[in-house]
């Protein structure tokens, strides 16, 4: 959960992302003397003053730095932000002080204001994209960043990229008296959550939760309710959020997962009080379900 509290992370205030500017090459100057420049390294951290991210101000860094700079969007107060990586700055011969601290995003979701957790996960997930998008898929040119760092244009073919999001749904299934939780075995021990999978071409959200349910546990979902969504950029995924219902077959683990199991609300609770469960961390979505769920179960008779 943010700092401001925020549900769960990157969901609190959004910065205006002000597309109509990107292409608008005055006003972007015009914004950035005064604009927080918000500096990621090449891995995805960004530097930090205590609970709130280093702001260099465009004006300390130079005109040379703004072409370097992606536009993120304005505050309420009409402030301009930019992403810078790290590198640029180095380059353009720019010391850092000494005594910032190098965040990386989950930590800085616990910490910084949402609206600075906004503005860093726009800025991780851009630049990730831009460092990966180098050249372009069809032809293997060099691409040219343009509209604020967020279109890729190939001057030898003409093809047009664009940063990409993966859709992936995240789903709290129950049989009326109990959660189908699973577990990977690269996680630590004791952690479960509810199910997940990311969405194939041609699927709808919905066809790809039953699947996604079959293939990790064996359970036939008979519906589906859309709950919430997450943007998730651990590099570039949205989590849709659903409840689902199910009838009591036992679960049987696909090759993805190393154990899944239906709780009850009681065994859940008991889980954790006795530390052999741990659940999501709280900046997640697959938490909100999980305690909404919960919240819904408070004198659950089954042992």
């Amino acid at each position: 959960m943010s700092a401001a509290g925020a549900p769960f992370a990157f969901v609190g205030p959004a910065p205006d992302r002000a597309d109509a500017l990107r292409d608008d090459a005055a006003a972007l100057a015009a914004l950035w003397p005064a604009a927080g420049v918000l500096v990621v390294d090449r891995e995805g951290r960004t530097l930090a003053q205590g609970d709130a991210p280093w702001l260099a101000t465009g004006a300390a860094l130079g005109d040379a730095l703004r072409e370097a700079a992606s536009f993120l969007g304005l505050d309420g107060d009409g402030r301009g932000y930019f992403a810078l990586p790290l590198t640029a700055l180095e380059t353009a011969g720019h010391v850092p002080p000494g005594d910032l601290d190098r965040i990386d995003l989950r930590a800085a979701a616990a910490a910084f204001s949402d609206l600075h957790v906004r503005l860093f996960a726009h800025a991780r997930a851009l630049l990730h994209w831009q460092a990966r998008k180098r050249f372009c898929g069809v032809c293997g040119h060099a691409l040219a960043f343009t509209r604020g760092g967020h279109q890729g244009n190939c001057p030898e073919c003409g093809s047009t990229w664009y940063p990409r999001t993966d859709a992936a749904i995240i789903v709290a299934v129950t049989d009326g008296e109990r959660l189908l939780l699973g577990r990977q075995a690269s996680w630590p021990a004791g952690r479960y959550s509810v199910l997940a999978g990311f969405v194939e071409p041609g699927e709808s959200l919905e066809d790809a939760l039953r699947r996604e349910v079959m293939e990790e546990a064996c359970v036939a979902v008979t519906a589906c309710h859309y709950v919430a969504s997450q943007p998730w950029p651990f590099p570039a995924s949205l989590m849709v959020g659903f409840r689902a219902e199910a009838g009591p077959a036992a679960p049987v683990c696909g090759i993805e997962l190393e154990d899944v199991r239906w709780l009850s609300a009681r065994e859940i609770r008991a889980g954790v009080a006795a530390g052999t469960l741990q659940l999501s961390p709280p900046l997640s979505i697959s938490r909100r379900l999980i305690d909404d769920w919960l919240g819904e179960h408070p004198d659950d008779p089954r042992a």
